[in-house]
C-alpha cells in the first residue's frame, strides 16, 4: 500500500490552480456539489500492478492483490467491464476494511459479481450437484472463478479440449480414465469437434449427478444425441440404429417401462454406459472392450450371475435382423409382419360379413 499513500500525500501537496478569469461566483457552488470522480481503471493499476502488493487475512494467509494489465485486455472482459464493475464499493480510498479470514472467503465474496450480468446462467447452477455441494458447507464445490477463472476470463471452449482440463482441476482420476478413453483420445490428441466433452453429458451450470436416478435413466437419450446423428456418424462408418435397436430389445423396453423409477430396491436394467463403460469407453473391436465377444459373458454376468458362455448369443448386438447375420430371426420378424395384418384383417372381414348378413336376413 505504498505506492497508493505516496500517490495521496503528492496530490495533497499540489497547490491548487486559480479558476479561469471568466468563471462567476455563481458556479462555485454547483462545482462544489460535483459528485466525486469514479476511479479509472488506471488509477486502480497505479497500485495493483505492484507485483508484490499483497494484504493477510485472518488466518495468516497472505493473498497477492496483483492484477497484469495485459491478462485483463486478452481476456473477454477486457475493454467491456472496468475494476469497479466486479469490485463493487472500492472506489475509496482507502478501501473499507474487510472480514475475511481466508482465501476461500474472498472468492465466495465476489461470485455474486458474476450473478449481475449472468443471473440466468447463475440460476442454473442452483440446481447443480456443485450447488448442492455448497449449500452442505463443502468449501471445495466449484464456484464461478474456480471454472472460468477472474481477471483471466476466456471462451470456456476454445480449444474444446479446456473443458476437460478444467474439470480435471478436481476430477484428476477421472480426467486420466477419460484421457485414454476413444473419446478422450479424440479431443486431445485431434482436438476432434464431434466427442463428447464433460459438458456434453453432464452439462455445464446445472452440472448433473451421475447417481441421480433421472439422469441415468435419461442416458440412451443421451448418447442417442451423438450417435443418433447419421451425418455425424456416416463420418467414422457407425451405425445411426444403435439407440433404436437398443429401445427395442428387452433391455431398452423395460427401461421406456420403468422411466425414471430407478432406485436400489428395482432390478439393474443395463443401460448404455452399464455395457459399454462411462469414462473408459474404448473402442467396440479393442481387446479391452467390454462388449467384444471374447468379454461378453464377464459383461453379462455383472447383472446375469452363472451367465454360460452361450448366454450372450441371445442378444443380436445393435444389429438388425437379417438374412446374412440372424436368418432365423429375420424370418420370424418378417412372418409376423404378414401374419398379423391378415389376421387381423380377416377378423375384421369376419365381423362386417356377419353384420352384412344379419341386416339383409331381417
Amino acid at each position: 500500500m505504498t505506492h497508493a499513500l505516496a500517490l495521496l500525500l503528492a496530490l495533497a501537496m499540489q497547490p491548487p490552480t486559480s479558476p479561469p478569469a471568466d468563471t462567476t461566483a455563481a458556479a462555485a457552488p454547483a462545482a462544489a456539489e460535483a459528485p466525486a470522480a469514479t476511479p479509472a481503471d488506471d488509477d486502480c493499476l497505479m497500485c495493483h500492478s505492484d507485483k508484490e502488493l499483497t494484504t493477510t487475512l485472518g488466518n495468516g494467509e497472505t493473498r497477492s492483490l496483483f492484477v497484469d494489465p495485459a491478462t485483463i485486455k486478452a481476456s473477454v472482459h477486457g475493454g467491456a467491464l472496468g475494476c469497479l464493475d466486479c469490485h463493487a464499493g472500492f472506489d475509496e480510498m482507502p478501501h473499507p476494511t474487510t472480514s475475511f479470514q481466508t482465501k476461500r472467503d474472498v472468492s465466495v465474496a465476489f461470485q455474486e459479481q458474476c450473478t449481475h450480468c449472468h443471473f440466468a446462467t447463475f440460476k442454473k447452477t442452483l440446481d447443480s450437484v456443485h450447488h448442492v455441494a455448497q449449500a452442505r458447507g463443502d468449501t471445495t464445490a466449484p464456484l464461478c472463478t474456480d471454472c472460468h477463472g477472474a481477471h483471466n476470463v476466456a471462451s470456456p471452449s476454445k480449444p474444446r479440449s479446456r473443458i476437460s482440463q478444467t474439470c480435471a482441476k478436481c476430477h484428476a482420476g477421472i480426467s486420466t480414465v477419460y484421457s485414454k478413453s476413444v473419446h478422450g483420445k479424440a479431443l486431445v490428441d485431434d482436438d476432434n469437434p464431434d466427442v463428447p466433452t464433460c459438458t456434453d453429458c453432464h452439462r455445464s451450470h446445472d452440472t448433473a449427478g451421475p447417481h441421480e436416478s433421472d439422469w441415468r435413466a435419461h442416458t440412451p437419450e443421451m448418447c442417442a444425441t451423438c450417435h443418433g446423428d447419421k451425418q455425424v456418424m456416416d463420418k467414422y462408418g457407425l451405425s445411426v440404429a444403435v439407440h433404436q435397436t437398443y429401445l427395442t430389445d428387452f433391455h431398452g423396453v423395460t427401461a421406456r417401462l420403468r422411466g425414471s423409477r430407478d432406485d436400489s430396491s428395482m432390478p439393474v436394467i443395463a443401460r448404455c454406459t452399464d455395457c459399454h463403460g462411462v469414462h473408459d469407453i474404448t473402442k467396440t473391436d479393442d481387446p479391452n472392450s467390454p462388449v467384444l465377444k471374447a468379454n461378453l459373458q464377464k459383461t453379462c454376468q455383472r447383472c446375469h450371475e452363472g451367465a454360460t458362455e452361450s448366454f450372450p448369443d441371445a442378444w443380436m448386438s445393435h444389429y438388425e435382423p437379417s438374412w446374412s447375420r440372424t436368418p432365423l430371426v429375420y424370418a420370424v420378424t418378417l412372418g409376423y409382419k404378414f401374419l398379423i395384418p391378415f389376421m387381423i384383417g380377416g377378423l375384421i372381414l369376419q365381423i362386417l360379413l356377419h353384420i352384412w348378413r344379419v341386416v339383409v336376413n331381417r
